[in-house]
């Protein structure tokens, strides 16, 4: 796996845990923020033929 392939993969488990903090809180601008790195992640990897499976 490529630096790349690494990087966005670690973000991309980061985000979703944050994502899954922010819920649990009731933090509503971060979980929007969360979703939108998220989707940002996708769209970079998909952008350099990354496969990265889509979580809740």
């Amino acid at each position: 796996m490529g630096e790349l392939s690494t990087t966005i993969h670690q973000r991309l488990n980061d985000a979703y845990e944050s994502l899954r903090a922010a819920h649990d809180t009731g933090d509503d601008l971060l979980v929007e923020a969360q979703r939108a790195e998220i989707d940002d992640l996708h769209r970079t990897a998909a952008s350099h033929g990354i496969d990265v499976p889509r979580c809740a």
